[in-house]
């Protein structure tokens, strides 16, 4: 065994003991892609899929950060561990994480069951760093019972978290604008749970009732979203009854209604029954075998990511690859060859080294 197969065997060693210093090293490597990311994130692989995945997005100032917090303190007095990924901006003298939210959770940062990670985007649309589903495998392989991901606050351009965790919990403020208009948006469309944080302030009860039917009007449901694993809500208007037998489909197939709920994060109003929210979307999607398929569609997304940039790193490394190309550049110029006709010929040629044949 080489001195480099020996250290990332004792790398491993100590991660699989569950020491902090290992699990910090891991995540650098695979966030910054490292040589070894590809080799730790394969011997760590039979080790995922155990933790629940959440996901915490929203428009900026919604508190989302603040909501993490008293998640995470809720669930430490369950006894369960927590792993948080929050993407921040990038900086853009350094290309690293701005760190506010690593600031903000600095009151639960120094509890040992719980581990923050502050990513930056670098440049990554959706709303979470590129890395960011490695690096939630990394946290779930390491044995965390909760992987908490909040997103950077960029609106509604924040899709990515659906792909990412088992629930998604879109956070909203009473300034958060006409919810008619909003639920058009994808972000509104990846909901599992609604939370209107700020509740304490003018319109929370105004917006609350507005996403309650327009959930039930976009859903061409006459269910009414229930307020809590056991509430089932009254209906909004002499119109609309609760009929709990009838099934809707979300976007992501899921036969679950979201339930909208009211928080103040600062003073930890509103987590309990966020919880229970959380737990009954987790119990559906157990029954209805919905958490078995987005987790299968997370797997088959990976392989064609992986595969993606292999197919990159192999076409665009090879200096003859790109001395052929350069070849080719006076037919494009002159109109005797087109863009696709070059694509085309380069898989051709370039099959074997693809292939990863020598």
């Amino acid at each position: 065994m080489n001195a480099t197969g020996a250290v990332e065997d004792r790398l491993l060693a100590d991660f699989g003991a569950r020491k902090p210093a290992a699990l910090a090293r891991v995540i650098s490597i695979v966030e910054n892609r490292g040589a070894k990311a590809g080799a730790l994130l394969a011997a760590l692989h039979g080790s995922t899929g155990r933790a629940r995945r959440i996901g915490i997005t929203g428009p900026p100032g919604a508190g989302k950060s603040t909501l993490v917090m008293q998640l995470v303190r809720a669930y430490r007095s369950q006894g369960l561990t927590v792993g948080v990924v929050a993407v921040d901006p990038t900086s853009v003298f350094t290309g690293g994480a701005l760190l506010g939210d690593r600031i903000r959770m600095e009151a639960i940062a120094l509890d040992p069951g719980v581990y923050i990670r502050s990513l930056a985007t670098r440049g990554a649309l959706g709303g979470l760093s590129a890395a960011t589903r490695d690096i939630t495998d990394v946290l779930d392989a390491y044995g965390f019972d909760r992987v908490l991901i909040e997103t950077v606050g960029v609106g509604q351009s924040e899709l990515e978290v659906a792909r990412t965790a088992d629930s998604c919990v879109v956070v909203l403020v009473p300034e958060s604008g006409d919810a008619i208009q909003t639920l058009k948006a994808g972000l509104m469309e990846i909901a599992d749970v609604f939370v209107v944080n700020k509740a304490d302030r003018p319109g929370a009860d105004r917006l609350r009732t507005e996403l309650k039917v327009m959930l039930q009007v976009r859903s061409g449901s006459r269910r009414v979203p229930q307020d809590s694993a056991h509430d089932a809500s009254p209906s909004l208007t002499g119109e609309l009854k609760p009929d709990v037998t009838e099934s809707h489909m979300d976007r992501r197939g899921s036969p679950w209604l979201p339930p909208v709920l009211t928080a103040v994060a600062v003073d930890g109003t509103g987590i309990p029954e966020m919880l229970a929210a959380l737990d009954s979307h987790h119990e559906s999607l157990v029954a209805t075998g919905v958490l078995a398929e987005r987790r299968r569609a997370r797997l088959r997304a990976k392989v064609a990511e992986v595969v993606d940039l292999k197919i990159r790193t192999r076409l665009w490394g090879d200096a003859a690859t790109g001395a052929w190309l350069d070849t080719r550049l006076a037919a494009l110029e002159s109109g005797d060859a087109t863009p696709f006709d070059v694509a085309e010929e380069m898989l051709q040629r370039s099959g074997r080294l693809l292939a990863g044949e020598s």
